[in-house]
């Protein structure tokens, strides 16, 4: 999550909110967010909201991930937004949104593996 400039802004059991201020770096040819960007968001997003309803000992991995792109994003800054729909002992299904300056701009579903220690 640092390493592309990204920072939680909002926790809470089963939800979270994280911000990027976008930079060229996070942009492709034509001066939108990479697609790769947004569902990075977006996964970040979903992943850290199943986090929070796992004991500390336990991991959270990505099972799948599925993203659909409703608008560019030209702007600012980035906002994800993600919540856990329901928390399973092996598997926590999830959504996310990622906005851009105020609009949506991607939608996603995530299936998150919940990994036992010492498994």
């Amino acid at each position: 999550m640092h390493h592309v400039g990204a920072d939680l802004t909002l926790i809470a059991p089963g939800r979270i909110e994280a911000e990027l201020l976008i930079g060229e770096q996070h942009k492709q040819q034509r001066g939108f967010v990479h697609g790769g960007m947004v569902a990075t968001m977006a996964d970040l997003a979903a992943g850290f909201a199943a986090v929070t309803l796992v004991p500390d000992d336990h991991v959270v991995v990505t099972a799948d991930l599925r993203v659909s792109y409703l608008h560019p994003s030209v702007g600012r800054k980035l906002t994800a937004i993600g919540w856990v729909l329901k928390a399973g002992r092996r598997l926590h299904f999830c959504e996310a949104e990622v906005w851009c300056d105020g609009l949506l701009v991607a939608k996603a579903s995530a299936t998150m593996a919940v990994i036992e220690p010492n498994s």
